[in-house]
């Protein structure tokens, strides 16, 4: 899936943020003929070097940034396959189908984090009527853009709705990823959100940062509210807490990965509570992770009425 020539003639340079044309295998600024940016395999790398944590020959080079890239043997697979999963999301599918509800035909919609595919997220992919722009720091089988959520290279307000799904956790500067997510939408564009809040790390050295339910508001502060929640419940986060109290104990990778399979497999029907549990207000206090749905507004929500949006147990 390539970016479309339309979605093309909309990149702006992510340090200058001038104009982009494109010329053979890289694209140029229009202002300065010495800023490039390459494209591989078709998907162009639009980096400020300058800024983000990852550089442009990171990509040049196919290095692993977030994501293994290595093909897993056949074997690997089998087992991975055979492991129970302690995660479970509750609501995507039912928020992915208001989302289509709501947006327009021929919507253009950019994916933060949309190397892999999220979680409910089919619908989106298979209607055939979207511009889909479906952007990453990893190569993977759904990236057709390379670029910083810090810097989306993109003109302002240019897209009906902006998807980030297991994104905001790993990026250094939440308030400014959202930011830009606000600048590139439309007016009364749509944005949907999920994001932990009580996980453990993941991906390594690219996890930074979790938010309660009023915390993950706030960061949407200039987005008028259309729903938000858990997605998954504290099932989820206690089969989540347990597994890596296990590995834990470990100091080397092998073992690590043993515990952490014994851990799944010996606490995975905890999250089936979460059927019983995620509407909760409880649920609010200890969810394993939130989602928020909103459309873009000129006016933040001030902080005292932010308060006043508690749902926990009080």
């Amino acid at each position: 899936m390539k970016l479309s020539e339309n979605l093309e003639q909309k990149l702006r340079c992510p340090a200058t943020k001038e104009k982009l044309i494109r010329k053979n295998e890289f694209f140029e600024s229009v202002k300065d003929s010495s800023i490039r940016y390459p494209i591989v395999d078709g998907i162009p790398v639009l980096i400020d070097d300058k800024k983000s944590l990852f550089a442009v020959d990171d990509f040049k080079q196919k290095v692993n940034t977030t994501f293994n890239l290595k093909k897993q043997s056949m074997l690997k697979e089998t087992l991975y396959e055979l492991i129970p999963e302690i995660s479970i999301n509750l609501k995507s599918k039912k928020n992915y189908s208001k989302i289509i509800e709501i947006l327009p035909k021929n919507a253009k919609i950019l994916i933060v984090g949309g190397s892999i595919k999220g979680y409910g997220m089919d619908p989106i992919y298979d209607n055939e009527s979207y511009e889909i722009a479906s952007s990453d720091i990893s190569f993977g089988p759904y990236a057709n853009l390379i670029s910083d959520a810090h810097d989306i290279p993109f003109d302002d307000e240019v897209f009906d709705c902006v998807i980030i799904q297991a994104v905001l956790e790993h990026v250094v500067e939440p308030e400014r990823c959202v930011g830009e997510i606000h600048r590139v939408l439309k007016d009364s564009g749509l944005v949907y959100a999920e994001t932990p809040f009580m996980q453990q790390v993941h991906m390594q050295q690219y996890d930074f940062t979790r938010f309660t339910h009023l915390g993950h508001r706030r960061l949407f502060r200039y987005f008028e509210e259309i729903s938000s929640g858990p997605v998954g419940g504290p099932g989820m986060a206690l089969a989540w807490s347990y597994t890596y109290f296990l590995r834990s104990f470990a100091t080397k990778h092998r073992m690590s990965r043993l515990l952490i399979y014994f851990g799944q497999f010996t606490s995975f029907f905890l999250k089936y509570f979460d059927y019983f549990l995620v509407d909760k207000p409880g649920s609010y206090d200890a969810a394993s992770g939130l989602f928020f749905m909103g459309t873009k507004s000129s006016e933040a929500l001030s902080d005292r009425d932010l308060i006043k949006q508690f749902k926990g147990v009080l």
